[in-house]
């Protein structure tokens, strides 16, 4: 069977879903049929999403032990100092779990993005800073809860990518297929974490993709 690979920068005030009573979804966006985000982004998030119909691969990259890598760009309250970034790469304790390390980078200047709709708040007296995060875990809310419990709230995010698959040129509300050879590398980053023991026996791809997705 061929299965289908996609991705789409999900911009501001989207769910990571098709059907929604009242919010805007994919479905305005994406006329592709039978695909289903692998993970989610949250609806004040923006950035990569991949979507596909590949079951065993969306349970592989979903499943909490396969630790694949995403990083994620976000806007922060003020700037934070170096105790700040090192507690943040070293595991945060929220609520009742503490977050894996993580790579944490405070950027020099801020990425070049499109402007978000709405902006974000603005405080004159306020200065903001932006950081690269690299996670291998995605709780929900993770870098946002992650950056407030340093005492440095995150005021946007955006996926800039999971594994080697980037935004590229996209423009929120753009999609497109992944190329061959990012479908190999995407392939690959799942092997080489079967090879580590991390894979569970996938159920039916209508088990993975039919279940209802929690917007918080």
């Amino acid at each position: 069977m061929d299965y289908r690979y996609l991705i789409f920068y999900k911009p501001y005030d989207v769910l990571s879903q098709f059907t929604d009573a009242e919010r805007t979804t994919l479905k305005s966006f994406i006329p592709v049929s039978d695909v289903y985000p692998v993970g989610r982004l949250d609806r004040d998030s923006e950035g990569l999403l991949l979507l596909t119909d590949d079951g065993p691969l969306q349970h592989r990259l979903c499943h909490p032990r396969f630790r694949h890598p995403r990083t994620y760009w976000a806007q922060v309250e003020r700037i934070p100092d170096e105790a700040s970034l090192k507690h943040l790469r070293q595991g945060i304790t929220i609520r009742d779990y503490t977050t894996l390390p993580a790579q944490v980078e405070l950027l020099a200047r801020a990425p070049q993005l499109p402007p978000r709709d709405p902006p974000i708040r603005f405080r004159k007296q306020v200065p903001t800073a932006w950081l690269q995060l690299t996670l291998h875990e995605g709780k929900n809310r993770q870098v946002r809860r992650m950056t407030a419990a340093v005492g440095f709230p995150t005021l946007r995010l955006v996926r800039r990518s999971i594994g080697q698959l980037t935004l590229g040129t996209l423009q929120p509300g753009q999609w497109r297929y992944l190329t061959p050879d990012e479908q190999r590398n995407l392939h690959q980053l799942v092997s080489s974490q079967l090879i580590k023991g991390c894979d569970q026996r996938p159920s039916s791809k209508r088990r993975h993709f039919r279940r209802k997705s929690r917007q918080r």
